[in-house]
This record gives C-alpha cells, sequence and structure tokens, in this order.
C-alpha cells in the first residue's frame, strides 16, 4: 500500500499515491486534500486520519535534501490506521511536502556515497524555504508554501507540531520550541536500539537548555544568539506559529550516514585552539568556491535561478559565521560540539560547490570550473566521510526511529497540551 517496502527514499508524487491509496482503503477514516500550490505551481497536500478536535500535525519535506520525513509520515499515517488508541482522541494530520519545488531539484533517491548525495544537492537559500521565511523576510512577501502551511497550522490549532528533518552525516537530535517532559528516555532508547548516534552537541542548538540527551529546548526570547551573525531565528519561523493556539513544535532529525563521533561528552584538550582552524579552513575552502564563482560569472549572465541563488546564499553566510565561532569561548567545550561544528564547517563550501556545479554543467560544462568543482566535491565528500568514519543508516531504521519519535512526542505533550 505504501512506498516502505522500496529501500530509496520516495518522491513527492509516490508520497501521494501512497497517501490516496491509504485514503481509498478507509474512507471513513481519511482524507487527502489540497491545501495550497508552490511557487511553481506544484500542489502541497494534506493526509488526514480521524476527526477529534485535538490534533497532531506532522511536516515532511521542509527541507529538499533531507528526504526520510516522507516515509516516516506514512509509516505513523498506517500505524495510527491500524491501532485504533492512537486515533481515539486525537486527529492526525500530515503535509506529504512542504517544498515540492525544492524536492523536484534535490535528486538523490538512493544515495551509495557522499559523493553521490552532492551530486544531486540542492537546498534552497532561507527567504525561499517555507519554515525560515518569516524569519528573513516581511509578512507580505513570504512565498505561497508558508502560507499554506500557517494556514493549515490556523486552521487545525494543534497542541504538537513534528516537522521531520535529517542530516547528511551524523546522529539525531530533537529541538523542541517548549519542553515535553519524559521524550527524551524513549527517544534515546529508540537511537540506542537502532545503532543511531544521539547527537549530543548539535551545532543548531548550542547553547540551548537540554532536558536530555539530544533534545534541546529553545531559549527564551531574548537570550543571546550563540551565533549572531545567521540572518535566521528560530523564534521567528513557522516553527513557533503554533504557540498562539497553545502547541508546541517538536523538529526530529536523523542521520543518513552515522558517525560515532558526535555523541562524545568528554571534554575537548583545546576547544578554542579547534574553534580557530575550523574557522580557517572555512574560509578556505569558501575561497576555492568564490574563485570559480568569480572566474565563471561572466558565461553566467541571467543565470538567476533557484541552485545559483543557494550558492551563493550558503557563501554568504560563511565570513558572519567564522568570525562567531572565534569572537568567544566556545559555548560548549565537548568534543561533540567540537565534531559538530567541524561537520557544519565542511557542509557550507561542499554544498555551495555542488550547487555551483550544477550549475555550471549546464551552462558551462566543459570549462575549467566545472571540472574543477567536480574535484571539489568529490574530494570534500571523501574527506568528510573519512574524519568522521561514516556508515550508512539503513533507511528502515531512519523511518523507524523517526516514527517512534513522532509518537513518543505526541503522547508525552498530550497531557500538556493547552491547544486543539
Amino acid at each position: 500500500m505504501s512506498s516502505l517496502t522500496e529501500l530509496r527514499y520516495p518522491t513527492p508524487a509516490e508520497l501521494l499515491r501512497s497517501a490516496r491509496a491509504l485514503a481509498a482503503h478507509r474512507p471513513g477514516l481519511c482524507v487527502v486534500r489540497q491545501v495550497g500550490v508552490s511557487r511553481g505551481g506544484r500542489p502541497l497536500h494534506l493526509l488526514s486520519v480521524g476527526h477529534a478536535a485535538r490534533a497532531v500535525l506532522v511536516v515532511a519535506g521542509a527541507h529538499a535534501n533531507e528526504p526520510s520525513g516522507g516515509p516516516a509520515l506514512l509509516a505513523v499515517a498506517e500505524r495510527v490506521l491500524l491501532e485504533r488508541d492512537l486515533r481515539s482522541d486525537v486527529s492526525w494530520h500530515f503535509l506529504l511536502c512542504a517544498d515540492p519545488d525544492g524536492a523536484s531539484l534535490h535528486v538523490t533517491p538512493a544515495p551509495r556515497s557522499l559523493y553521490d548525495y552532492h551530486r544531486g544537492f540542492f537546498r534552497p537559500a532561507a527567504p525561499e524555504q517555507p519554515e525560515w521565511a518569516p524569519a528573513t523576510l516581511p509578512p507580505g512577501r513570504l512565498p505561497p508554501e508558508t502560507r499554506a502551511l500557517t494556514g493549515v497550522i490556523d486552521e487545525l490549532r494543534p497542541y504538537l507540531q513534528v516537522t521531520l528533518h535529517g542530516t547528511d552525516l551524523g546522529g539525531s537530535w530533537v529541538q523542541l520550541t517548549r519542553d515535553v517532559p519524559g521524550l527524551a528516555e524513549p527517544f534515546a532508547k529508540s537511537a540506542a536500539q537502532l545503532h543511531i548516534p544521539v547527537e549530543t552537541g548539535a551545532s543548531d542548538a548550542v547553547g540551548w537548555p537540554a532536558s536530555g540527551p539530544g533534545v534541546h529546548v529553545m531559549p527564551e526570547p531574548g537570550a543571546r544568539a550563540a551565533y549572531p551573525s545567521m540572518p535566521d531565528d528560530a523564534r521567528s519561523s513557522t516553527w513557533f506559529h503554533v504557540h498562539r493556539y497553545g502547541g508546541l513544535t517538536a523538529v526530529v532529525e536523523v542521520p543518513m550516514w552515522a558517525s560515532d563521533l558526535v555523541d562524545d561528552p568528554a571534554p575537548h584538550p583545546a576547544p578554542d585552539r579547534a574553534m580557530r582552524r575550523l574557522a580557517d579552513r572555512l574560509l578556505r575552502d569558501t575561497l576555492e568556491v568564490e574563485r570559480v564563482l568569480a572566474q565563471a560569472r561572466p558565461r553566467l549572465a541571467g543565470a538567476d535561478g533557484p541552485l545559483l541563488r543557494a550558492a551563493q546564499w550558503a557563501l554568504e553566510l560563511v565570513p558572519g559565521l567564522a568570525a562567531d565561532w572565534t569572537r568567544t569561548p566556545p559555548a560548549d567545550g565537548t568534543m561533540a560540539y567540537i565534531g559538530s561544528v567541524d561537520a557544519f564547517g565542511r557542509r557550507l563550501p561542499l554544498r555551495a560547490a555542488a550547487m555551483l556545479l550544477r550549475v555550471l554543467r549546464e551552462t558551462d560544462a566543459r570549462g575549467p570550473g566545472a571540472q574543477r568543482l567536480d574535484h571539489l566535491v568529490s574530494t570534500w565528500s571523501d574527506a568528510f566521510a573519512t574524519r568522521f568514519r561514516a556508515r550508512w543508516v539503513p533507511l528502515e531504521h531512519q523511518i523507524e526511529h523517526q516514527s517512534r519519535t513522532i509518537l513518543a512526542a505526541a503522547l508525552h505533550a498530550r497531557d500538556g497540551a493547552g491547544g486543539g
């Protein structure tokens, strides 16, 4: 009935077919409806299961390069249909893909290596991301995908929104806009059973309070940002839109490739020196990509597609971020945190190079720039995998861990929910 038996990431079209099959199988309980249209004219679909007023909203595909959310969402929908207790007093709603335009540009159905993953890489600039656009754009300029998502939240008033994210290489962690007591234990148990490391020092959540290993609670408004140069603020994102109805958001991250280096709580012997070294490498690698872009720019006249915009946006983040890393002592001096920053610093220039390479393949495929970028993407991907001793997380484990965490979050947030 679903794509879950196929050991690859399903496309948005396959997700929709599976959702419609569920609705056809249980028409009294399930419905699939269109809730919006993307900038590119692609429909956004919502699968709803159950009729209770109290609601959980699960969002997949907010980031095109994080594809495990779609099949995890379907797995939860199927389980909710099978287990009456899960829907006795809660209705479940699943936004199948929040960014179908982005999904059409990220091409990695079954990656065999980090290089393979990056050959088809796409992640839009923050103003074009459905969840992050409100943190970077005024209300009148929000993209239709964002308006569709907030419209669903306004309609459902969920006590819990779960948005499914992922990382290319690392561990699993959860970000909460409000604490969910009791969630840390089932989260950690699931990760251990499936041999997925818990990313205890995730750079995305540096300085945030933790309710358990890998479970981070966003600080109160006004708290100092660990990376002041970053242009987006999670508290302005769609994650906090549910708060106006008494709800909260859980962001569940799961890796494609795991590294056991990201859950080491031991103190780093020289965190300040390590951060300076990582900042220097980030600037050096970024300069390599910027040189290629500068040489190719005369042949890119008039080119302003999403791949080029995203590559330029990633490059523009680097100077401020490198300065953030060296301006003050690190907020977390553990081996896990330094490892997470190391991974973050490798991603930005690698992703920019990968997306710029795709642009040049379309406009200047035989030029030296494309050859140079292909070498960088290949070399940096291999170095990333080697440095972190990458091991593939079986797709069924990625799906199972996200599914378990969704259900645990819904259970533990339900008693304290004020919305719905």
